[in-house]
């Protein structure tokens, strides 16, 4: 991978969400039309389907699950077959996508649909499972470049994106934002740490004697 190209994806994607972010809260005194019109389009069609499906997400993809099992389990898998540099990648990688996050939220303060369905923290915009499971899907892609990889990758950030919205919970544009901030700063850790990761899977898959 071109870590020059990957820097310039990485930054432009969180400009991109920052951009996003400031048009959303400053240049709109109401809603944007098309996250009212998803909004409410959901709200109109939504099935028990849906909201079981949204609900198993939303377990997953928040909370202690997200933030503590996911994580760690992923980087304990990356220990036990003696790649430390990819586990170390992948901490850095979820610790700062969580961090992007929260300060993104302080700064826009933007409010929650009325109407949502489960109890949530502050700040709406981006949305943390989406930027969650998009750091995730990167980060595999980064570690194991496969389109296998990069196709389930791109489900699983969809699929949170979409039931994030089933719940109310997010504008569809928070979601939007969520997924181009995990992206972005996997994205951009990879740039700079990406030699230095490969190093030792180079090491480890190399034959002895």
């Amino acid at each position: 991978m071109n870590r020059r190209m990957l820097l310039w994806w990485g930054v432009g994607l969180l400009m991109l969400a920052t951009v996003l972010g400031a048009v959303i809260v400053s240049a709109y005194p109401a809603i944007p039309g098309f996250d009212q019109w998803w909004n409410d389009a959901v709200a109109g069609a939504r099935a028990d389907w849906m909201l079981d499906f949204a609900l198993v997400l939303n377990w997953i993809g928040g909370g202690w699950v997200a933030i503590l099992a996911v994580p760690l389990f992923t980087i304990l898998v990356l220990v036990i077959v003696r790649w430390w540099r990819g586990a170390v990648f992948a901490a850095l990688s979820f610790a700062a996508s969580a961090g992007m996050v929260q300060l993104l939220k302080q700064i826009f303060g933007r409010a929650r649909p009325d109407d949502m369905l489960v109890v949530s923290d502050y700040g709406s915009f981006p949305s943390g499972h989406t930027a969650n499971a998009a750091t995730i899907a990167l980060v595999l892609w980064v570690l194991f470049p496969r389109v296998w990889v990069a196709i389930i990758g791109a489900l699983w950030v969809l699929a949170m994106a979409l039931s994030r919205t089933f719940l109310s919970v997010h504008w569809a544009s928070d979601t939007l934002g969520g997924a181009l901030v995990g992206a972005g700063v996997v994205l951009v850790l990879a740039a700079w740490l990406l030699p230095w990761v490969m190093r030792t899977k180079h090491e480890i898959s190399a034959p002895v004697g």
